[in-house]
């Protein structure tokens, strides 16, 4: 049906690929362009033989525009697929809208010299995508993506108005070693030491790291520990989601990741500073990534589960109602199926589906979009089709 550029070939990537090539009456051709194109190369040759899809691959800086726009008017793709870093959505969206192709991400944009992630500069494209003609959908992973999904479907559905929303992300797996981070540890790093907020009557209310701990029971998982994070999909989902009063959002963290990650912070590690060592200029979070466990070896090692949803509490027909939704996935079955652990999994599935439901014209409006203000249903039913089925709870426990 059509062709997909797919920049990156880290480990969310892999999984998205993987998925593009299971689907391909979809994806009739995918290039897979990355700075390290050895990667795209070996992802070619394990997955190629077991696919009707034509893979093709290039090697590209998603920093450089001129770069970006000379692959799209080779290639001339339905969908771009940016699965690069956060830094790189502004170049990548350039290149889009001189190349009028629609264009798809998992993270907002973060600048390089500050963690600090909102999507004003994303939504500050919308008057250019609009007059392109073309769709830009902001967010399809899992938090951001599923969980916007999850709010729409519940909107949809089963509420008449929703007021509060608890986004809750455990992740059950132990992968063996003493400190290792699921995701690129440059991104998760700058997310966990970051201040904590959250939305509550139409403002942000601030917190220091880590400074709300709340304990939740999680079906297949147990009972765990989980913070109050800063996320980008509170500021969408505080905009889109009518009659909203308050939103937050939790993660789990066993307490060995605490001790070592406050180790590291006390010590200067965590830092996106720079500093001279030796004559040479570094940034020492970067430098820590280079000594950390890559993310993406973690699949063969990781076992148990995650789960990731949103409790929902609301209105419906005049009564105060309850709803959870939320998915439940094996860090060995994702292994076995795409080898992925399944943080890269959760990701990169509905990176796929998003894409997608674009590039076959299911969603299809000109301008930039967070996921949630397109119709849920179809998403739905392809998150139980590709790999992540959901599960509804009609009598959750609530968080404090």
């Amino acid at each position: 049906m059509g062709k997909a550029l797919i920049i990156g070939c880290g480990g969310v990537a892999s999984v998205a690929i993987a998925k593009c090539c299971q689907n391909s009456e979809v994806f009739t051709e995918i290039m897979i362009a990355s700075r390290t194109l050895s990667k795209c190369d070996a992802l070619k040759e394990k997955l190629q033989p077991t696919t009707k899809t034509i893979i093709h691959t290039r090697k590209v800086d998603a920093d450089k525009v001129p770069e970006l726009v000379a692959i799209m008017e080779e290639f001339k793709p339905d969908v771009c697929l940016n699965l690069a870093l956060p830094y790189q959505d502004l170049t990548i969206m350039d290149a889009c809208l001189a190349t009028k192709t629609p264009y798809v991400d998992t993270a907002n944009y973060e600048p390089l010299d500050t963690a600090k992630f909102e999507y004003k500069w994303q939504w500050a494209y919308h008057d250019r995508f609009k007059e392109a003609g073309i769709t830009a959908l902001l967010g399809s992973g899992f938090d951001p993506g599923v969980t916007g999904v999850f709010s729409a479907y519940a909107l949809k559905h089963q509420f008449d108005e929703i007021n509060y929303i608890d986004i809750l992300d455990c992740n059950g797996g132990d992968h063996g070693y003493p400190f290792a981070t699921n995701f690129n540890p440059e991104i998760n790093i700058r997310e966990v030491s970051a201040k904590g907020s959250y939305w509550e009557d139409g403002k942000w209310v601030e917190t220091e790291p880590m400074e709300i701990k709340r304990v939740y029971n999680f079906d297949q998982v147990g009972e765990k520990d989980m913070y109050l994070l800063h996320h980008e999909e509170l500021e969408s989902l505080g905009k889109n989601i009518p009659g909203i009063k308050r939103i937050r959002f939790f993660m789990t963290f066993g307490q060995s990741y605490l001790t070592h990650l406050k180790c590291l912070e006390n010590v200067g590690m965590t830092s996106i500073e720079p500093v001279i060592y030796e004559g040479h200029e570094i940034v020492p979070l970067q430098f820590l990534k280079f000594m950390l466990p890559d993310p993406a070896t973690l699949g063969p090692r990781t076992v148990g589960k995650t789960n990731i949803g949103c409790i929902f509490k609301g209105k419906k027909d005049g009564k105060e109602k309850k709803y959870y939704l939320y998915n439940v996935c094996d860090h060995q079955e994702c292994y076995k199926e795409v080898g992925s652990q399944a943080i890269s999994y959760t990701t990169g599935v509905p990176a796929m589906i998003g894409a997608m439901l674009i590039m076959n014209g299911t969603w299809k409006r000109p301008g930039v979009y967070n996921i949630e203000e397109f119709d849920p249903d179809p998403f739905m039913d392809a998150l139980n089709k590709w790999g992540l089925p959901w599960i509804e709870d009609f009598n959750p426990v609530e968080v404090e």
